[in-house]
């Protein structure tokens, strides 16, 4: 009989939620939440897991696989003890990868570690497709990225532009993706995982527009290169929490099956 997979979470917000409603129905395969780390000691957490805000009583827990729910700031508090402990980590605040030296320094704890960075792709369209041009040759990488004004607000200065937005489009931001997921951190994970994929960072562009004709987080991906052309456009359904998709859990239910599928699609 299959071991089953013991797995950890970190934080239990909406996504963590979804994804633990996926693994009790068996979306995941042989799977159940062991542990879950939290920022207080008195938060809830899914039926018959340690709930903990102690990172060292967390990682006493015989995790097989621990995944970051909870934004970029806790990929930066637990990212790399995770990974020095050899836990495999999948991340989906890809975005906090944009920062070379923590990307730096979880790659070196990882190797130190023996544990693995993993970065589900599920949600994102066409990603494979990227990483496979990769290899031959990329010209050029650009995404449009179209978000209901709620869904952008960031709690600063920058928010008074969403005023504009109450009868048509308007345009936040356009350059590299690099500067978009600082300014954006919990929207731009879409672009930072293309970036990755593709050509990078600096040389990815973007272009990211607060408008209230659209309902869904909508991304048009478009790239050119020694094998081709490439257009997708994604179109997700948001959670209750406007600045994330339903299909970022999907992707992480998905991503944790294929750990242990006797078959599956490899990028």
């Amino acid at each position: 009989m299959a071991h089953t997979m013991q797995l950890g979470l970190i934080g239990y917000g909406t996504s963590g939620r979804q994804v633990a409603r996926g693994i009790a129905d068996g979306k995941a395969g042989e799977a159940r939440i062991s542990a879950v780390l939290v920022r207080r000691a008195d938060a809830e957490g899914p039926s018959g897991a340690l709930v903990t805000a102690d990172r060292d009583r967390f990682l006493a827990e015989p995790l097989d696989l621990v995944i970051e729910l909870a934004g970029q700031e806790a990929v930066r508090q637990h990212g790399e003890a995770m990974l020095r402990a050899g836990r495999d980590l999948m991340i989906i605040s890809i975005g906090v990868l944009s920062d070379d030296a923590l990307f730096g320094r979880l790659r070196d704890a990882a190797i130190a570690g023996g544990g693995r960075l993993l970065l589900p792709s599920g949600a994102i369209g066409s990603l494979d497709a990227i990483s496979s041009a990769a290899i031959g040759g990329l010209d050029e990488v650009t995404i449009t990225t179209r978000k209901p004004p709620d869904a952008l607000a960031t709690g600063t200065d920058r928010d008074a532009a969403l005023g504009e937005a109450e009868s048509q489009p308007v345009l936040l931001y356009e350059g590299a993706t690099r500067d978009a997921v600082r300014l954006f951190p919990a929207n731009v994970n879409v672009a930072a995982a293309v970036s990755l994929a593709g050509i990078g960072f600096d040389r990815t562009q973007i272009r990211i527009f607060a408008d209230p004709a659209v309902t869904r987080n909508t991304h048009e991906i478009h790239a050119k290169g020694w094998f081709g052309e490439l257009r997708f456009t994604i179109m997700n359904v948001p959670t209750e929490n406007p600045k994330t998709g339903r299909i970022t859990a999907l992707s992480v239910i998905k991503a944790i099956r294929n750990l242990r599928a006797p078959v599956a699609l490899v990028g």
